[in-house]
């Protein structure tokens, strides 16, 4: 996916998401805000985070555990993001084929991207 349309998909599932994180909160209190919103605990990962995450994730690139590792938090946040994120994708027709290149641990990727190393065939 080229960086330009993964920028446009982040800006158009950006507000569908904090709509999404509103209404769950709500139903969690069982009431409207008492406090201002943008207050009380932050989100682990931001938009941007959770869209790329789950695009990642969705290509079958990396396990949960390495995804992870690589935004600082662990698989279950990773989990919960594509859980989340998933749905509104579908929504906005976009469709993910699986990537050829599979990674397992952070040497893997690093691996990957060592420019005198073969590298692994795109799949279009």
């Amino acid at each position: 996916m080229p960086r330009r349309e993964l920028s446009e998909l982040i800006d158009v599932l950006t507000p569908a998401m904090e709509a999404q994180r509103e209404q769950v909160l709500r139903a969690r209190r069982g009431h409207e805000r008492l406090v201002a919103p943008s207050t009380g605990a932050k989100a682990k990962l931001t938009s941007a985070d959770r869209v790329l995450v789950t695009v990642l994730h969705l290509r079958k690139i990396a396990t949960m555990d390495l995804l992870g590792r690589l935004f600082d938090t662990t698989a279950m946040t990773i989990s919960r993001a594509a859980k989340d994120v998933r749905p509104l994708l579908e929504a906005q027709g976009v469709r993910l084929p699986a990537s050829t290149a599979r990674f397992r641990t952070p040497t893997d990727i690093a691996r990957f991207l060592d420019l005198d190393k073969s590298k692994i065939k795109p799949t279009c």
